[in-house]
């Protein structure tokens, strides 16, 4: 049996009553949601300050999901997994920790920690004292610490049961979803776009996606698929939709209308414009950007001020004081990282003196040159799609590229990892020739391989190959298939 003990976030705690209630009720909704898909057995109970999760298979695979599981979802802050045992003394409760965690202290310093609930002729410093006082003696080279000990043994004693810490993990924190309105974030793919996403999901919001298509069909089959990464990892206890709109329209007649200069600014603005639009028909009260202060021309305090006075839609921006690479470790830590560095980057207008002061009354002046119907047709026309669609639409456009797990002979994988990830972890399949060409090197460099072979891309997760053999498909290379071990 595996048994899981959810602490709260710790400001969910302290939140009134009725909203601490609501708070964990939907927590325990989600956390249900996700593990039944492991387990359809497997018992959620809230226990108020915390949630206790159980499931009767103690299979080893199965542990590592449930602990997958849980730190992917909002509104947990810690979890720690225990055995449970029953005891008649304080000897008894010694007995079972020596037996579980003594091989932990073997020649360290430790100190135990206890937390007990009920009526009991024993206090929690009397726990303390006597398992350690008996672990010191009995284990080879362990010693008490109070303070900075190397390990720290946890006990929980909730009246006849005692709880034995064997391992704590961490989540996700912030909020459950969805504890906040509906959020509209702005999606380029990049790392930007990508975290700022995770933060609003992070804070209990439902986030749905806007791409704003400025680069043809890879570059939407890209933000696709890093749209559904993020809610597949995240927030699939919740639907939200993707929508795309066309904007290469707008971008050509800011192009031919507008002054040099001004162009950023106003393609910003113009982009604000129909997020606020489509936002409203969808009911959802605020944008998100992955906008971080000073980052780029567009991005100074002047001419975000300048954007903003756009709409009276609020705009957030989870990143506004972050460091790039701030962002960058974030998304490496919640595995975006390897889909933006592969993104095709879409600029839609490039000035070549951006202004980083703009006026008001300057970037009003040539948006009077600009055709709104041309706004209001890419509107109009915007697709709005189930996000769990993209999956099913990623593998119809890839049937020629399915994923295999047995690779015939005469295959050659393509290791298309970064070359940081391959030194790390090296990948050898024994009969079969491993070709190492980085993602970003495959656009150029795949026409010169030998094209009577049938190459299988690989990488991490399997999402950057799907990507990846879509686009040389396009390309023209059929011989391209999924390695997926």
């Amino acid at each position: 049996m595996l048994k899981f003990i959810v602490k709260l976030h710790p400001e969910i705690a302290i939140k009134s009553r009725s909203v601490r209630k609501r708070f964990t009720k939907l927590l325990e909704n989600n956390i249900k949601i996700v593990l039944r898909k492991l387990d359809e057995k497997v018992q959620v109970q809230n226990n108020w300050d915390n949630i206790s999760v159980v499931t009767k298979s103690d299979d080893a695979q199965m542990r590592l999901d449930f602990i997958d599981g849980l730190q992917r979802i909002p509104g947990i802050v810690q979890f720690i997994e225990v055995t449970e045992t029953s005891y008649e003394n304080l000897h008894d409760i010694y007995e079972k920790a020596l037996d579980m965690v003594g091989p932990t202290v073997v020649g360290k310093t430790f100190c135990v920690r206890c937390k007990r609930q009920g009526k009991h002729d024993f206090t929690s410093t009397d726990v303390e004292r006597y398992v350690g006082g008996g672990l010191n003696q009995h284990v080879d080279g362990a010693s008490v610490r109070l303070k900075n000990p190397e390990v720290t043994i946890r006990l929980e004693i909730k009246g006849d049961k005692a709880y034995i810490v064997t391992h704590t993990h961490h989540g996700m924190a912030g909020f459950p979803l969805p504890t906040q309105e509906d959020v509209l974030s702005l999606m380029s793919g990049g790392f930007d776009s990508g975290v700022a996403s995770y933060q609003m999901i992070r804070k209990g919001a439902r986030t749905h996606f806007l791409f704003f298509n400025l680069g043809g069909a890879a570059h939407e089959i890209g933000v696709k698929q890093a749209s559904y990464y993020i809610w597949k990892q995240f927030s699939s206890t919740h639907k939200v939709k993707f929508i795309s709109v066309d904007f290469e329209p707008v971008v050509a007649e800011i192009l031919e209308n507008v002054e040099n200069s001004q162009m950023g600014v106003i393609l910003k603005r113009m982009m604000m414009r129909a997020g606020s639009q489509i936002a409203e028909k969808m009911g959802i009260q605020a944008l998100v950007t992955g906008e971080s202060l000073g980052q780029v021309s567009s991005q100074t305090l002047a001419n975000l001020s300048v954007i903003d006075r756009v709409t009276e839609t609020l705009i957030l921006r989870p990143l506004i004081q972050h460091d790039k690479q701030e962002i960058i470790n974030i998304a490496r830590k919640i595995g975006t990282a390897e889909m933006a560095e592969t993104m095709p980057e879409y600029c839609g207008v490039i000035s070549k003196k951006p202004t980083v002061k703009a006026k008001i009354a300057v970037v009003e002046a040539e948006e009077q040159k600009f055709d709104f119907d041309v706004l209001n047709t890419v509107v109009e026309n915007a697709r709005i799609m189930d996000v769990r669609d993209i999956d099913v639409e990623a593998k119809q456009e890839l049937k020629e590229a399915e994923s295999v797990s047995d690779l015939p002979a005469g295959a050659v994988v393509v290791d298309i990892r970064s070359p940081e990830e391959e030194d790390t972890n090296p990948l050898e399949i024994d009969g079969i020739e491993v070709v190492h060409l980085p993602f970003f090197r495959l656009a150029t460099k795949f026409g010169d391989l030998p094209q009577d072979k049938d190459y299988y891309l690989y990488c991490a997760k399997g999402v950057m190959s799907q990507l990846q053999a879509l686009i040389l498909h396009d390309s023209g290379f059929a011989n391209v298939k999924v390695y997926r071990p």
